[in-house]
This record gives structure tokens, sequence and C-alpha cells, in this order.
């Protein structure tokens, strides 16, 4: 599960190019697009301009770039020509990119238009809870200390976490060990150590944290009706600490704090 010094650069390259991709979704006016829009927009992005693969295209026979989840989707959202980007929606982009052999993941939702302050309030509480997971991230932790992180936070903010998806392993494939559960009790499951690459990718809910798959054999959806939000990052183990591979332009300018 650990990576040598020479992978870890490699990985912090890919991280880098799809950091650009949000780069990239950060500078376009997403309303009035389809979600199969910009599924082709950031395709283009990755294959033309950074000379890179889409990681998600092809993996588990999946058509597309990326996962496009709008409103009350959990996650695992289909792009669509019929799904137009509307003011008042939030959607999360789960991107994936592989450059050199070595694949980055990353999430983010976005505010589209003008959105109500409840949805507006989720949202920011959803990115502050992966950062509650990042920064519980270092050698010696473990990982049950960055689930316990997330979901204290969420829950102190009245919201529940999604407890049938997780964070994975990640590298010269998308899924490996180990499993990055979003919940849990301080001081247990698996102690980390420096080379560890993982992702943390929280989804709360503005309801109950119950879900349910759409007949499309993808779409996961809360049960309730009411809104999800989502947001990842792949990071690795340092010596000291924790280092985001895919931390984003803005993220970077205003130092990472959540």
């Amino acid at each position: 599960m650990t990576k040598q010094p020479e992978e870890l650069a490699l990985m912090a390259e890919s991280g880098r190019l799809l950091a650009s991709v949000f780069g990239l979704l950060d500078r376009t006016p997403l309303a009035g697009l389809t979600t199969l829009e910009v599924d082709a927009m950031v395709e283009r992005f990755i294959v033309e301009d950074l000379k890179a693969r889409p990681a998600s295209k092809g993996q588990y026979d999946y058509g597309f770039v990326l996962n496009s989840s709008v409103n009350h989707v959990v996650c695992h959202g289909v792009p669509s020509e019929a799904d137009v980007l509307k003011d008042g929606d939030i959607v999360n982009f789960d991107i994936t990119l592989e450059k050199n052999g070595f694949i980055a993941d990353s999430s983010k939702t976005y505010l589209i238009g003008e959105v109500n302050p409840a949805a507006k309030r989720l949202v920011k509480t959803t990115y502050e809870a992966m950062w509650k997971g990042i920064k519980a991230v270092r050698p010696g932790a473990r990982l049950g200390d960055v689930g316990w992180a997330i979901e204290r936070h969420a829950k102190k903010n009245g919201y529940s976490v999604v407890r049938e998806y997780c964070g994975h392993g990640i590298g010269r494939k998308m899924h490996e060990d180990p499993q990055v559960l979003h919940y849990g009790k301080p001081g247990t499951g698996l102690v980390l150590r420096e080379g560890m690459v993982f992702t943390i990718e929280p989804m709360i809910n503005q309801g109950r944290r119950y879900v349910r798959t759409e007949e499309d054999g993808w779409t996961v959806v809360t049960k309730d009706g009411a809104l999800s939000a989502q947001f990842e990052h792949t990071v690795a183990v340092t010596s000291d600490g924790v280092s985001v591979l895919t931390l984003r332009p803005e993220e970077m300018a205003r130092g990472a704090a959540a």
C-alpha cells in the first residue's frame, strides 16, 4: 500500500494535471450547459491539452469521463444531454486522470447561479468535513481517526454521512487498498504510514444517510430526496503529515484552509 518516492512524484504530476481540469471548470460558466457537454469539454482538455488519459472512461464498462451528480444524486451520476444545469442547482463533478501509469481522483461540488442558503450550507460543511479528514492524516494515525473527524463535523451541523461508499487507495489502479471510511472511532483501524496514497471523498446528506441505486445501475440518489454534496482529494501520507496531490488552484491561493 506504500509508494516509493519516484512513484509519489509521478502521482503528484497526475494530481497537478487533474487539479488543472477543475481550474478549467472554475473558469467555465456552467449554467445552461448539459452535463454531457461538460463531459465532452473535460475529455477534450484531458486528452488534447494535458496529453493524459481520462481514467474513468471504460472502467467497469462506464462510457464517460466524469460523474455528474446533481442535487439529490449522491454519486455516480451519468452525464446526459437531458440534464441541463440551471440556476439553483448543486452539481458534483467526479473526475479521474491517468498520466505516466498513475491515476489521480478528485471531485468538487459546484453552485450553479443563485443557490438557496440551505444548499450553500450543505456544500460548505461537506468541504469542511473533507478537510477535517485530511488534517487527521499523519504517520501513526489510524483510519478511524479520519472517519471520526469527518462524521463528527457532519453530525455537529445536522447532516448524515453516506456509509455505502468510501475512499480508497489509488496508484497504478483506480481502486487499491485500503478502504477509507468516512465514519469511525478514534484510535481504530489501519495505522497510517509514510508513502500511503488514498482518496478522502465524503458524501454528506441534508437528510438521512440512506441511498438507493436507480435503474441505470449507476446513479445513486438519496432515499428521501434531500440534497447531497461531495468533495474529494487524493492525498499522500508524508514523513510529518499529509500532502494533497490534487490541490486545486483556488485552494493554493487561499492556503487550502477549510
